[in-house]
């Protein structure tokens, strides 16, 4: 009778596994991050002063760093006075309560590809 002897089969299974969580980490990122941009997008409707929506359409995702990150970012050279406000504006939020809606859900979904 012959037998087979496997070496390294423990650095294999280990390095797969390893490679699955990177993929469900990517996955969130790409989820969440398409989540915050429609969020971000639903919460610029501006009701103080002249609106033309161009905030709304310039708030782009980027998927970067091999799928480990994303950025949204609204591309007006004004968004971050609306956002923010200043001392002859009021501030109508628009990022930040679209974070603050995705965040939770997206640790948790982060916690899972552990």
């Amino acid at each position: 009778m012959a037998s087979v002897t496997l070496i390294g089969d423990d650095e294999l299974l280990a390095g797969l596994l390893k490679e699955a969580r990177f993929e469900k980490k990517k996955a969130a990122v790409k989820k969440h991050g398409a989540s915050l941009q429609r969020k971000a997008m639903k919460n610029a409707v501006f009701t103080k002063g002249y609106s033309t929506g161009a905030t709304k359409r310039s708030i782009t995702l980027t998927i970067g760093n091999g799928g480990m990150s994303a950025k949204v970012a609204a591309g007006t050279a004004y968004s971050g006075y609306v956002e923010a406000g200043t001392r002859k504006m009021e501030a109508q939020p628009f990022m930040k309560p679209a974070l603050d809606s995705v965040m939770e859900a997206f640790l948790a979904d982060l916690g899972k590809a552990e």
